[in-house]
This record gives structure tokens, C-alpha cells and sequence, in this order.
């Protein structure tokens, strides 16, 4: 089973439900059940993750997607040397050089994100929600 890491706006696609997104998000969700991938998620993006959904629904909705949302992923933890990984990687976007180091770390090379551009120095393979869901297709 292939490890894969979501950046934060997949995530937030599928708790906010947005319209233009949340189907692929969904999608990619459908392939955790049926166990085709194993997700993880930042310890670092779930405190942003907490802040955004409770500034659109509230502190109990958040609570409450985070619990399920736990329930089929894991989360990365961020320690120290995550942190200074990150500060020396060269990478512009600090948040996702967090996220980068992290997935390194934990042997995880595939990260599904909608900001591309934003890990193109990271040397991980980087998939748009569409890119991989094709993907999978194509190879099943």
C-alpha cells in the first residue's frame, strides 16, 4: 500500500466541502477505505486545519471532523529536527518544507496536493487530487 501525504487544502477540501474540490477529496477518501492507500497528515497541518474549520463552522464541527478524520489517517509527528530541516531545506514556503522534512523522515515520497509549485524542490513525487485519482485508474 502506497503512503501518501495530504497537504492541508485537500484536507480542508474535504471538511468545508467546497464545491470545486471536495469530489476529489471524497474520492481519495473512498481509496482509504478500500485500504488502496494509507494517508498521513502533518501534526503541524492539523493545528491549521483546526483553525480554519473553526473560524466556517465552529469549535464543536471541527472537533467533530477531526475526531472521524482521525479514524483513517495517520498523523506525522513534528519534532526539532523536522523544524530545522525545514529552516535549511531552501524550500520559500516554510509550511510546506515543515511537511516536506516530515514526509522524509517518515519514508513517505507521494504528496497530494492543489500548490504543486509549492513543493517542486522538495524531490517527492507531487500529484494534484485528479493527477493521482487518474492514476490509480490507469494502473488498476
Amino acid at each position: 500500500m502506497k503512503k501518501i501525504l495530504f497537504d492541508t487544502n485537500v484536507v480542508l477540501d474535504l471538511a468545508l466541502q467546497r464545491i470545486e474540490f471536495g469530489e476529489k477529496a471524497k474520492e481519495l477518501i473512498k481509496m482509504v477505505l478500500k485500504k488502496k492507500i494509507e494517508v498521513f497528515v502533518t501534526s503541524s497541518s492539523i493545528t491549521d486545519i483546526y483553525y480554519v474549520l473553526r473560524k466556517a463552522k465552529g469549535h464543536n464541527e471541527a472537533i467533530e471532523f477531526l475526531r472521524s478524520f482521525f479514524k483513517i489517517v495517520n498523523i506525522v509527528g513534528v519534532d526539532s529536527e523536522t523544524i530545522l530541516d525545514a529552516l535549511y531545506s531552501g524550500m520559500k514556503d516554510f509550511e510546506d518544507a515543515v511537511q516536506t522534512e516530515a514526509e522524509i523522515q517518515n519514508n513517505i515520497n507521494i504528496i497530494i496536493t492543489r500548490d504543486k509549485k509549492d513543493f517542486k524542490s522538495s524531490g517527492l513525487e507531487i500529484f494534484s487530487p485528479d493527477e493521482y485519482i487518474n492514476e490509480m485508474k490507469n494502473n488498476n
